[in-house]
């Protein structure tokens, strides 16, 4: 089976500044064409042993298959959870004109 050319990569922060840094600096680098924040949303999560509640923001970036390893890259870099959630879901379909603007705004810049 073929990868798809598209995803849709979501993560979680604990702070909107945090959310809005992720997603203007992926998009900067154009490792994703948008980022869209929600927020807040609350989290119920086991970690460490314990079950743990807490407010986050979610960042769902829309990116290639081709710029995934990079963008990945970038949030573990970025991103001061010890184990962020970093999930990429492939975008099936889509309206032709947006998918070219996606591929597009993802392309590496030329030098």
């Amino acid at each position: 089976m073929n990868e798809p050319a598209r995803l849709a990569v979501l993560t979680t922060t604990d702070s909107e500044e945090k959310a809005r840094t992720l997603a203007r600096d992926a998009v900067a680098a154009r490792l994703a064409a948008c980022a869209q924040i929600s927020a807040p949303v609350t989290s119920v999560y086991r970690w460490q042993g314990e079950v743990e509640t807490a407010e986050e923001w979610q960042v769902l970036f829309k990116t290639t298959t081709e710029r995934y390893d990079e963008l990945e890259a970038h949030l573990l870099a970025a991103h001061d959870y010890a184990t962020p959630e970093i999930i990429a879901m492939p975008v099936v379909r889509g309206s032709e004109p947006y998918l070219a603007w996606l591929s597009a705004e993802t392309a590496p810049a030329a030098p």
